[in-house]
């Protein structure tokens, strides 16, 4: 479970004020009960990285923040300037009896280019970096082991070393309003600065895909942008 700094007032205002999910209605602050889990992944800009998420059978709540670094309660502008050391990130909350976290990992390597330092496509700095920030031991065994495979098909395919940074860290500060399901909100600038590998990751030590194939073709990363011209609304 990722904590947060109740103490402060900025981030017990955010809290106070019951934000619905644009998409899925459900609470964007609740966190995990039987049976479900949550993980912070960080994939360049965050607005398309959720939509990526949100749009997976299983999900239960999406939000994006921010964590890695050092201040409490940052705001937008402050992680943007790179001082505070945090990066933007989505933050999945999940029903395992529906979706993996190896789905979500699939997700995850594919969606951008993990090879890329402190930056996703045009969009440069730390706060763009790549990572997945978990909470527990056995979340951390099968990142590990589909970083390894993810490893080896980038390298197959002459791309080079995967920069994701990989923590368990259990800060996460939700960003402000504006940026929740942005990509769905009227009059947003439809954007997303993931670069796309094209690289799959197949099965992996210990994977437990649950999510039919038929799923994954909702996402053709030959297809510039695809995530951002798809629809908003969940795959069924």
């Amino acid at each position: 479970m990722f904590k947060l700094f109740k103490n402060k007032d900025d981030e017990k205002s955010k809290r106070d004020k019951f934000f619905k999910h644009r998409i899925l209605k459900t609470n964007i602050f609740k966190e995990p009960e039987l049976g479900e889990d949550s993980i912070l992944f960080g994939c360049g800009c965050f607005w398309g990285a959720e939509k990526c998420f949100w749009k997976l059978p299983g999900v239960i709540t999406t939000s994006v923040g921010y964590s890695g670094g050092e201040k409490i309660n940052p705001t937008y502008n402050e992680v943007c300037s790179g001082y505070t050391g945090h990066t933007e990130v989505v933050k999945v909350i999940w029903d395992k009896n529906v979706i993996d976290i190896s789905d979500l990992l699939k997700m995850f390597w594919e969606c951008h280019d993990p090879t890329q330092k402190n930056r996703q496509g045009n969009d440069c700095g730390t706060q763009y970096r790549s990572a997945i920030y978990f909470n527990n031991k056995n979340q951390e065994e099968i990142i590990i082991n589909s970083q390894k495979a993810y490893q080896k098909a980038l390298e197959k395919n002459n791309f080079g070393t995967i920069e994701t940074e990989i923590k368990k860290i259990n800060k996460y500060f939700y960003a402000e309003e504006y940026h929740q399901q942005y990509l769905a909100s009227f009059g947003s600038r439809q954007y997303c600065s993931a670069s796309p590998t094209k690289i799959s990751l197949k099965e992996f030590e210990n994977s437990n895909y649950k999510l039919k194939k038929e799923i994954w073709e909702n996402f053709n990363w030959e297809v510039d942008k695809c995530v951002l011209i798809s629809t908003n609304e969940p795959i069924s």
